[in-house]
């Protein structure tokens, strides 16, 4: 039931995945000092850090991260918050294992700035979706998203704490979906047995 999370910096995310009492066995960072280490260490999980500076390529420091998260040997890989575009390679290794929560409603505003993006180009929803990693940046098949309208006050600061809130709700849910096998595949569509939700709609103050 083994959950290594791949974090880079304050590990919101990964503090959410905890207190819902997943089974995270490991969480590695790929920068030293990244708050979200001192998080997993209160609560007693190992951590370790592979630092991305120290090598001289995408494809060494993919290759050290792998043998890093394989210690653990994991059924899932989770990145909260990894700010690392990963090799064709290493995603291959980890095909259908491996998650990201992502701030936006994909495939709209893959990448960076995102909140930024969602108000210059005037959108009524924004959001958050947990999507199967694949070697084509945030479009691998979507799990589960959870929308929020967009405000005429809302800054990208305003935008992004909001979607945050979001991020803590449905990453524990698709995580928890992954372990319990009652996620499918199909045609790159992903559906979940059972009758649960895959779309939350928040519009609450």
């Amino acid at each position: 039931m083994a959950v290594v999370v791949l974090i880079s910096g304050r590990g919101s995310n990964l503090q959410a995945l905890l207190d819902a009492g997943l089974p995270v066995s490991a969480v590695i960072s790929n920068v030293p000092g990244a708050a979200g280490l001192a998080i997993a260490a209160q609560r007693g999980v190992p951590t370790s850090v592979v630092p991305h500076k120290d090598f001289a390529s995408r494809e060494s420091f993919d290759d050290a991260l792998a043998k890093e998260i394989d210690k653990h040997s994991p059924r899932l890989v989770a990145l909260a918050g990894f700010m690392r575009v990963l090799t064709p390679g290493f995603v291959d290794s980890y095909r259908n294992r491996m998650l990201n929560v992502h701030p936006s409603l994909l495939p709209a505003f893959p990448g960076l700035n995102t909140h930024e993006r969602a108000l210059a180009e005037g959108v009524k929803l924004h959001g958050c979706s947990v999507h199967f990693v694949t070697a084509d940046l945030d479009h691998g098949p979507i799990v589960a998203q959870a929308a929020i309208p967009v405000r005429r006050e809302d800054t990208a600061v305003s935008l992004a704490q909001r979607v945050l809130k979001q991020e803590h709700v449905i990453y524990p849910r698709a995580v928890r979906w992954f372990l319990d096998g009652r996620l499918v595949i199909r045609k790159g569509a992903v559906s979940v047995k059972g009758n649960d939700a895959q779309l939350v709609f928040d519009d609450s103050p």
